[in-house]
């Protein structure tokens, strides 16, 4: 099998979920012996993963150039994996018309609109309105789709009861890890809390915000020698407004290697306000075997019926008082340390996880498309659209009129 990946960026595993997300799909392809092609508009950067080293053929690809028409058909893929609904939206109209056998997927990464519509909840307060201008985007490409993979339980219940997706159109795929490291650290040997995540996402500035102002000061009054360690990718300069050696809070930024970096500290924190999708810095708190306190935003779709082993709450002061809780009690320590690593045996594991999607890729047919109507109607208008438009900016560039 051939299957083209046509990403937003170039994989960054240490930056950010999404970046693991995509690499993790990738090794799934390779490891069943397919042929995978890796495909970009983005520019790459030092973090970049290096990915010809992994036996991945790479282009580089341009919106609104047709150059691209015939480079994906001589290439002929089997399955083409979009990486976000933008990207189906630029190139699934060519995909269809050049490469019409090709099944084409859809990987969502998480729903946009939903974080979006947490967003404008806690901005704006009142009830949460998924129908927002993100929505009639992400939904269509949903639907234009020959399958969306959902990396969150709770998303997929969100298309099927709210925008009425018909189920078999989507699958199951939530973050894969190789599972807890070999040895973690005892609740001795550790010590401060931490958190992680990319600056560029939205909801972990939030969340870094947040809990500067309001939270790390209850947990600093009960534990004044403890400290609250921050990394992430991106690092904005604002952050170091945010600095204060005298109240233990320190930006430490990029951590080269999260696993390792995040096994020295006694509770991980992810006070997460609004979002979308699994965490990977939840999951990366599984498998260091390092306590997690949370938010119900950054635990949902993460445990299932599992229990957490300690409050999860979106009270400023619950949430204090459970990291405080965590960090001083060992046995409340290894509580929570033991239900993670629960949590990634029953529900993460990549090698149970990799087979079940080439399983459900083998098992789809471009017979189905017929039935599914809406997409059909959907990927007729926006098609034609998207094709006119694109075409015209052609033209242009060819007369030099510039993009």
């Amino acid at each position: 099998m051939k299957v083209l990946v046509i990403g937003k960026v170039w994989p960054e595993p240490r930056s950010s979920a999404a970046g693991a997300r995509t690499l993790g799909l990738i090794e799934a392809f390779l490891e069943a012996g397919w042929s995978v092609t890796f495909a970009t508009t983005a520019q790459r950067t030092e973090f970049s993963v290096d990915l010809r080293a992994r036996g991945i053929s790479t282009e580089r690809i341009q919106v609104n150039d047709e150059s691209f028409d015939e480079w994906v058909r001589e290439l002929g893929p089997d399955f083409v994996v979009f990486d976000r609904y933008m990207v189906e939206e630029q190139f699934g109209w060519r995909i269809e018309k050049v490469c019409p056998d090709a099944l084409r997927i859809l990987d969502t990464i998480d729903l946009h609109c939903l974080r979006l519509a947490r967003e404008q909840q806690l901005k704006q307060g009142g009830a949460l309105d998924l129908f927002n201008e993100v929505a009639l985007r992400e939904i269509a490409a949903i639907f234009r789709s020959d399958l969306s993979l959902m990396i969150s339980e709770f998303e997929i219940e969100c298309l099927e009861s709210v925008f009425q997706v018909p189920s078999e159109q989507l699958a199951y795929l939530p973050l894969m890890v190789e599972g807890p490291l070999p040895s973690a650290v005892p609740y001795e040997d550790r010590k401060d809390f931490v958190m992680i995540g990319s600056y560029l996402h939205a909801p972990n500035w939030d969340a870094v915000r947040w809990c500067c102002a309001d939270i790390w000061p209850i947990i600093r009054q009960k534990l004044p020698k403890a400290e609250l360690h921050l990394y992430g990718s991106y690092e904005p300069e604002k952050a170091r407004q945010l600095e204060n050696a005298a109240k233990g809070v320190h930006f430490r930024g990029r951590a080269e290697h999260a696993l390792e970096t995040m096994e020295r500290y006694r509770v991980n924190l992810a006070p997460l306000r609004f979002g979308a999708g699994q965490k990977g810095k939840v999951a990366d708190g599984f498998c260091s075997g390092t306590p997690t306190v949370v938010t119900p935003i950054a635990a949902e779709s993460m445990n299932g019926c599992i229990d957490w082993g300690c409050p999860i709450s979106a009270d400023v002061n619950a949430f204090a008082q459970a990291a405080v809780d965590v960090y001083t009690d060992p046995e409340s320590w290894e509580k929570v340390q033991q239900q993670g690593f629960r949590i990634v045996e029953e529900r993460f594991l990549a090698r149970e996880w990799k087979p079940r999607l080439i399983d459900r890729m083998i098992s789809m047919n471009t017979e189905s498309r017929h039935r599914q109507f809406v997409g059909r109607m959907l990927r007729h208008h926006h098609h034609r659209s998207t094709e006119y438009m694109s075409r015209w900016i052609e033209a242009k560039n060819r007369l030099g009129g510039g993009g």
